[in-house]
């Protein structure tokens, strides 16, 4: 069946198809290899980039999964049998209950307890609150669904120092790691070492077409092993998932702060306009979101026609809003929103909303 969806020239969203079609993605793969370069072993993608983000997080030892979502629940599970407690604690809009059909308890017997106002980062004081024994607490930085907040260095210090003295792990979700450091403004490994594990994405911020890294001591990444094997994780011939985020391993960092100054301009932009808003202001991160006040449906047919009358994507999904009548979308700051001048996104917002007008 062919694809009758109208061509995207020209995106806001991080992950267009613009720069993720096959040939693109294969031109950039191919310079990092030659005839010489193994599929798997010691030397291959896979274990280059474990060793490569162990090296970059200041962690031991590193290891690949095909979905961060497998990463994730087998750090929770290694946490919960050694520490012999089922509950981990996490914001309540944490990707591992909102996204992933809580995968955590369905497979593992997990329960998840919500800390904090789903509207505001959590805080030590929601932390302290729990008063229930926890395997392990879960920070996503940046907070996704809060459009890129991270809490500040010593508020996050202060969280973390309170869980360990409970006997809980703290895992980060570091699936947008890149972005949540151009705003600590700290190396990786320093921000690494705070937590027992760390997860990234290959998807995310480094463009890669799938997958995860799992980083942490020795002896938790080879028990992890055990559980991704379980998982029907140890897959082989994974050499193109690793290669492709190898791609921008070694470029990304250098860029990530040219972005977020892009979203600030970008987001400056919207709230001087004041057609719509744009959250946080000013962004902490290279991601934010555009509040619309304008129907989610009528926003998305508006959206459907400028992609067909212009070939512009605005985003990946719309999302209503608690306040009827309004909704908004997410951006992401990366090689194709940087095509974008603030006073052009500022246009097509106002085009946005005329054509949603009722």
């Amino acid at each position: 069946m062919s694809d009758t969806s109208p061509p995207v020239r020209r995106s806001l969203f991080l992950h267009a198809p613009i720069r993720r079609g096959p040939r693109m993605m294969l031109e950039r793969m191919l310079a990092l290899v030659d005839d010489g370069t193994p599929a798997d072993g010691p030397e291959g993608p896979v274990a280059v980039l474990e060793r490569r983000l162990a090296e970059l997080l200041g962690k031991e030892s590193a290891l690949f999964f095909p979905s961060g979502t497998m990463a994730q629940q087998t750090a929770l599970r290694v946490h919960a049998d050694r520490r012999g407690r089922r509950t981990f604690a996490a914001h309540p809009r944490s990707h591992l209950d909102v996204w992933e059909e809580q995968g955590y308890n369905a497979v593992h017997g997990l329960r998840f307890r919500r800390a904090g106002d789903p509207h505001e980062l959590m805080t030590a004081e929601d932390l302290a609150a729990i008063g229930e024994p926890l395997a392990a607490v879960v920070w996503e930085l940046p907070q996704r669904d809060l459009g890129g907040l991270v809490p500040g260095w010593d508020d996050l210090g202060e969280q973390v120092a309170l869980v360990r003295a409970t006997g809980a792990a703290a895992h980060l979700d570091g699936a947008r790691l890149w972005e949540a450091q151009t705003y600590y403004r700290r190396p990786f490994d320093e921000i690494a070492a705070l937590f027992d594990t760390v997860y990234v994405s290959l998807y995310k911020s480094l463009q890669g077409v799938r997958g995860a890294v799992l980083a942490s001591d020795a002896a938790t990444v080879e028990v992890a092993r055990v559980w991704r094997q379980r998982l029907g994780g140890g897959i082989g011939d994974a050499w193109p998932l690793a290669l492709a985020a190898l791609v921008h391993l070694d470029t990304l960092a250098g860029e990530m702060p040219a972005y977020r100054e892009h979203a600030i301009a970008i987001a400056a932009a919207i709230n001087a306009d004041g057609a719509a808003r744009a959250w946080p202001d000013p962004p902490q991160t290279p991601l934010f979101h555009i509040h619309l006040p304008a129907d989610r449906r009528a926003v998305e047919r508006a959206g459907a026609e400028i992609l067909a009358e212009r070939g512009i994507q605005l985003w990946g999904r719309v999302r209503s809003a608690s306040e009827p009548g309004h909704c908004a979308f997410e951006v992401s700051v990366g090689e194709n929103a940087m095509e974008f001048t603030p006073g052009e996104v500022v246009a097509l917002i106002r085009d946005l909303l005329a054509r949603a007008a009722p």
